[in-house]
């Protein structure tokens, strides 16, 4: 067995882990980066980019259905092959490249997952190795159904790689990967049902605007069973059966094709954290404000892996992965976390998306606060593409006048959520956004009214 030295070692080929290790070799630090996938991550690779492309051809087929009548005579024709191939354009140079761009930098890559064997050393490719620092950015993989039949879903990563549709899907969950992923199949023409053990879609986002969005969903043709556990998926000869318990009682569902998307989980199984002295629980590795291991100081973890309170969006990735290499390196910048305000979207048609507080936690904080609700399809922006859902919450500070929260549901709110947040994080009143001149008519200029 072969025996090698790092300065740092880094687990994890995606936006954080890449960040990390390419920032510590162009200080002179020797690095090795390992993944027991392909190299480049999850949102690159199999999430937020290539199911983003197919949401493009979704967002036209939308947009065609509301204007029938209103200039448009003939929905426009697809291919899910040809859209697939498209895809594809985005997806397959990722590891390649990104393989590449490490040797170049000369980072020596591994292609296992390590496993601990102490404090500093690990694992890997029948190789132990050392290391000084070692960083975990290994991310979320999809969680394992506790069910029998657990093995006949398929997961978001094979929702992607589909070379055809079939004539139905149920989606198992109702969180941001289910919803996003039964609007593009429901508008590709899919009979789609979606079952969840809570009583609604999207339990993380405000209520009222997640109501406006499952009536759109229904309007789709796509159907809800919820308060419903999941308890078994039988194979068919031609179909897929789901047996759920509902509040006590049994119930059965049909379709050619279930997808488990009942959630993540830190991707960490595989490394033996215990012999490396590394705590974590069921949300990643426990980390201080330091994102170091709050047991092994020799250890960071950041990205999605990382039980921070950093929500598991590439753009937090991005910033953990900066924390971490401050320290490593001591450099003279923000060596804690302290986060901004961070949006969250769900790319459904409608989007819904949310930065800042809800009113629980706005209360809970002892904020005294006004609230603005509305929905809102009379507005131009609306109005003028036949959209019936678009609507708004928004919390402000009755002292300050400062945005506590906006919670937003419409066909643009992935962009608008970004226009709350510029103004929360250079804490604008509510007055100096009313006297602002933004560009009209556009989705911008709307939150003007929303405050």
């Amino acid at each position: 067995m072969g025996f090698e030295e790092f300065d740092v070692f880094v687990i994890g080929t995606g936006t954080a882990g890449k960040s990390v290790a390419k920032e510590c070799v162009a200080e002179g630090l020797s690095v090795a980066i390992a993944d027991n996938r392909e190299f480049g991550g999850t949102c690159a690779n199999r999430g937020c980019d290539p199911k983003k492309v197919l949401v493009g051809l979704t967002e036209i087929l939308d947009r065609a259905e509301k204007m029938k009548g209103h200039g448009i005579t003939k929905m426009p024709e697809f291919s899910w092959k040809d859209l697939m191939e498209f895809k594809k354009t985005f997806t397959s140079a990722v590891p390649a490249a990104t393989e590449k761009d490490l040797e170049e930098l000369g980072i020596k890559m591994y292609h296992q997952s390590p496993k601990f064997l102490d404090e500093n050393r690990l694992s890997v490719e029948g190789k132990t190795v050392s290391a000084k620092k070692i960083i975990i950015a290994t991310g979320n993989k999809a969680f394992e159904l506790p069910i029998p039949g657990r093995e006949h879903p398929i997961i978001s990563d094979d929702f992607l790689e589909l070379e055809e549709l079939p004539e139905s899907i149920i989606f198992i969950g109702a969180g941001y990967i289910g919803m996003e992923f039964a609007h593009i199949a429901a508008r590709c023409g899919v009979d789609v049902t979606v079952i969840d053990g809570e009583s609604r879609p999207l339990s993380n986002f405000d209520a009222d605007m997640v109501e406006y969005l499952q009536k759109a969903s229904e309007e789709i043709g796509i159907k809800f069973v919820f308060d419903a556990e999941v308890t078994e998926v039988e194979k068919l000869q031609t179909n897929f059966r789901v047996k759920a318990d509902q509040k006590g009682k049994k119930i059965e569902l049909k379709a050619k094709l279930i997808v488990n998307a009942a959630g993540r989980v830190p991707s960490i199984d595989e490394l033996d954290l215990e012999k490396g002295n590394v705590a974590f629980t069921n949300k990643g590795i426990s980390v201080n404000e330091h994102l170091q291991s709050t047991t092994n100081k020799n250890v960071y973890a950041c990205g999605d892996v990382s039980a921070s309170e950093g929500l598991p969006l590439t753009p937090l990735s991005s910033q953990e992965a900066r924390i971490v290499a401050g320290n490593i390196l001591d450099k003279n910048r923000e060596k804690a976390v302290d986060y901004p305000p961070q949006p969250s979207v769900v790319f459904t048609l409608p989007n819904v998306a949310s930065v800042g507080l809800n009113e629980k936690q706005a209360r809970e904080k002892g904020y005294d606060f006004v609230v603005e609700k509305k929905l809102v399809p009379k507005w131009f922006n609306a109005k003028r593409i036949n959209e019936d859902y678009y609507g708004y919450k928004t919390l402000v500070d009755k002292e300050t006048g400062l945005v506590l929260g906006a919670h937003l549901v419409g066909p643009d709110a992935g962009e608008m959520i970004n226009m709350f947040v510029m103004a929360m994080c250079g804490k604008l009143t509510c007055e100096t956004l009313k006297g602002m001149i933004f560009s009209y008519p556009s989705w911008g200029s709307d939150i003007k009214a929303m405050v």
